[in-house]
């Protein structure tokens, strides 16, 4: 019996995703994708056309993570501003893991998508690590902390999450020389 179309199209996504976090989006191709799924090439390519929108799929839930946040952070200033932001992101990044293993792997590919806007994505980040100040060593420091957090989240499976959680919070404030209101 056929699977239908919809729990194909999450399997398809799901195997995409192991493969893309074990072999690399380059070292994955559409046809390993369509075996781990367990059907055809053909019937990948009904649900995806490319490798790309596959990625686009995958890498979609966080990029609108990202973008709700910077909408919630749009009335906010000062301390405020960048305690919500550090927060947020933190847990964005962690609740999409994998999804930000593939993201800093291939940081220039997801870069061109442009259904994804990750460079007006980080820029409003970016924005509100500053809390909106042009000061240069607060863009170092908060480019910084942005690298920290994708770095951080990404490799420390054997972390509880609390734990990660916290001190990345933590952390990034310190980094900030921030101390939440």
């Amino acid at each position: 019996m056929a699977r239908p179309a919809s729990a194909l199209r999450g399997q398809i996504l799901e195997s995409a995703l192991r493969l893309f976090a074990a072999d690399g989006f380059r070292g994955t191709s559409l046809q390993d994708i369509a075996t781990d799924a367990g059907c055809s090439k053909a019937s990948l390519l009904y649900h995806f056309t490319t490798k790309d929108a596959i990625l686009t799929e995958l890498l979609t839930p966080a990029a609108d993570g990202v973008a709700a946040l910077l909408a919630r952070l749009e009335g906010l200033e000062g301390e405020p501003l960048v305690d919500e932001a550090v927060t947020g992101f933190v847990e964005i990044t962690l609740r999409f893991r994998q999804e930000m293993r593939l993201l800093f792997a291939d940081i220039e590919r997801a870069s061109d998508e442009p259904g994804l806007g990750v460079m007006d994505l980080f820029e409003g980040l970016l924005d509100a690590f500053t809390a909106r100040s042009p000061d240069s060593r607060g863009r170092v420091a908060a480019w910084m902390a942005i690298g920290a957090v994708f770095v951080t989240s990404t490799g420390n499976d054997e972390v509880p999450h609390e734990v990660l959680r916290t001190e990345l919070i933590l952390g990034v404030r310190r980094l900030l020389d921030h101390t939440p209101s």
